[in-house]
């Protein structure tokens, strides 16, 4: 358990510097959420991108009881009812659903801590929100993003191998930009990663992907590790640097409109797209939890309008009765 006295514990690379973040916030240098962090990171294993959401959802709360001059001992549920009132005038339900869990975690870390001697948020309930289909690409637009990198140049080889990694694994950005050589085995053709929850997971590609990984790992991949030799990572910026999420994200959404594909695009759209066309064809949810890595296949489960529609156009066209 993390006592009061543990506030320098949470180090390095694992609270991605959000201690930094807090203490240029003067008004919610608190110990508890220094704690709070540490928790996260080490007790409940979370990823650096979760403990973020985490840090700007708290942040955002303890600024509002900054300005009412409270302490976090001294929130009631009228409180914390005025502080969700203010969030509903510009956030999503969505967004709101979001902000309630992280309160939930958050007092539930003080109570056991001993930082405050009752939870406030016990009885919150969370706002019913629409469950939104994932956007998806068809395999036609599929194939047009694909073919826009130009293969003659050192980034369009590296582009076009990462897009079609992605659509072979449906990795998550932060897991395609984190591979390094030594995760990929094209003997046996899968890819290691870890994932959220620090949960490692060996992922399939296929013939194809595995041709244009040869490829980039013979002419391009030595040109870009030549400007930075210390970059453990398999796929390199122009000036051998990590590639950024952000920077995927710009190249995507650049390939995206060079096609003429009108979905706004992000890599999660591929990644939806992998779990989509894999269904479409037969593969059951199970396998496809697996290779996306999520934790529970309720999380998957969004995906199966793709298996009703298949399961309707099979009954009609084969059904004597339909």
């Amino acid at each position: 358990m993390i006592r009061k006295d543990s506030g320098n514990s949470c180090q390095g690379s694992r609270c991605m510097g959000l201690k930094i973040m807090s203490s240029k916030n003067q008004d919610i240098r608190d110990h508890s959420l220094d704690a709070f962090l540490d928790f996260l990171s080490v007790e409940r294993g979370l990823s650096p991108n979760t403990i973020e959401a985490y840090f700007l959802d708290t942040r955002d709360f303890l600024r509002f009881l900054a300005d009412r001059r409270l302490s976090l001992d001294k929130v009631d549920r009228d409180h914390i009812n005025e502080f969700l009132q203010h969030l509903y005038t510009d956030k999503s339900p969505r967004s709101v659903s979001r902000k309630i869990v992280t309160l939930r975690t958050f007092y539930r870390f003080l109570l056991q801590d001993g930082y405050v001697d009752h939870d406030p948020t016990e009885t919150l309930e969370t706002p019913k929100t629409w469950q939104t289909l994932p956007k998806y690409l068809n395999q036609d637009e599929v194939e047009t993003l694909l073919d826009q990198p130009n293969m003659e140049k050192t980034l369009g080889l590296r582009d076009r191998t990462m897009l079609e990694v992605l659509y072979a694994t449906g990795l998550r950005v932060t897991e395609l930009i984190s591979i390094k050589p030594g995760d990929i085995n094209l003997k046996v053709g899968v890819i290691r990663t870890v994932g959220k929850g620090n949960k490692e997971r060996f992922v399939p590609f296929g013939d194809t992907a595995k041709s244009f990984i040869e490829r980039y790992r013979e002419l391009s991949y030595p040109i870009l590790k030549k400007k930075n030799p210390s970059n453990p990572y398999f796929f390199i910026s122009q000036k051998g640097t990590p590639l950024t999420r952000q920077h995927f994200w710009l190249l995507i959404k650049k390939y995206g409109e060079q096609a003429g594909i009108r979905t706004p695009l992000s890599p999660h759209v591929l990644r939806h797209s992998f779990a989509t066309h894999l269904l479409e064809n037969g593969a059951d949810l199970r396998s496809v939890q697996l290779m996306l890595g999520h934790i529970s296949i309720s999380t998957t489960q969004i995906y199966t309008h793709i298996t009703r529609e298949r399961l309707r156009k099979i009954y009609d066209e084969f059904h004597p009765l339909s």
